[in-house]
């Protein structure tokens, strides 16, 4: 059977940034399960998937805007401290959740002078190549149930 939409995949992987420090990967453990077509995994990788079989291997490199997206200066706001009333104590790397026009955001605290606070609702690999080295495990057809509910139930799955 090919990955195709509405199909449960399995891959093992290793995520890269462009100088080779792995970044993520499912080496040691379960392959990664999701529903193909449901929006799971960054666009590029699942284009890239699409057709392919259990056994395939192969790397590809996805550019940041079938990634996580390019860095948007924008997403970056210096806020009064006073504006995160009821957090407690901030330190740097803390991540929060914002709310947007698009909803609920998670945003990392970056900065730290004084009263203000610097927050970057940025992907942390927004901006960056991401070179996956692929190994499909296998492929089946989802289930009427995965399928209602958007996900892979079972092993390297949600659980309910």
């Amino acid at each position: 059977m090919q990955i195709s939409r509405d199909a449960v995949a399995s891959i093992h992987y290793t995520l890269t940034d462009d100088d080779g420090k792995t970044l993520d990967s499912s080496a040691g453990g379960e392959p990664l399960a999701y529903l193909h077509g449901a929006g799971s995994l960054v666009p590029g990788l699942e284009r890239e998937l699409d057709g392919k079989s259990a056994g395939d291997k192969f790397s590809v490199k996805i550019a940041p805007g079938d990634g996580y997206g390019q860095y948007d200066k924008n997403l970056v706001q210096r806020i009064p401290r006073r504006a995160l009333k009821g957090v407690g104590k901030l330190f740097v790397g803390q991540q929060l959740q914002a709310r947007s026009e698009q909803g609920f955001r998670v945003v990392v605290v970056t900065q730290i002078v004084g009263d203000m606070i610097t927050i970057d609702g940025n992907h942390p690999l927004a901006g960056q190549n991401l070179n996956f080295e692929i190994e499909v495990a296998g492929v089946r057809a989802a289930t009427e149930e995965e399928l209602a509910h958007g996900h892979v139930h079972g092993p390297g799955g949600h659980h309910h």
